[in-house]
């Protein structure tokens, strides 16, 4: 997989019972886990099927301006700061997530 570069989103979980719920704030896009690993893990695979699909459809650009998504052509350093601007929730666990964007090759 060649990088194109990169986006930092927020990714939310909270524990509902005896199920992680994960969600990606400037995605929209959610999922659930039995475990907080098994929430991080579907939420990753999840972030990078919307990604894939916004760029197959030609979509990505404008959702990223639409959305206020920054794309970043290295990778940010974890030193770097990065503000995350979400309601103040204490049964969340809120972090900042690196996605790699793939440089896709079209058919």
């Amino acid at each position: 997989m060649k990088i194109a570069g990169y986006i930092v989103v927020t990714v939310k979980f909270h524990k509902d019972d005896k199920r992680w719920t994960a969600y990606c704030e400037e995605l929209g896009t959610a999922t659930f886990g039995r475990s907080l690993p098994e929430a991080q893990e579907r939420l990753k695979e999840a972030v990078l099927l919307h990604l894939n699909t916004l760029e197959d459809v030609g979509e990505r650009e404008r959702f990223f301006r639409e959305n206020n998504i920054h794309f970043h052509s290295r990778k940010p350093k974890k030193t770097e700061q990065v503000t995350i601007k979400v309601p103040l929730d204490r049964s969340a666990f809120i972090q900042s997530y690196i996605q790699p964007l793939e440089k896709r090759v079209s058919a």
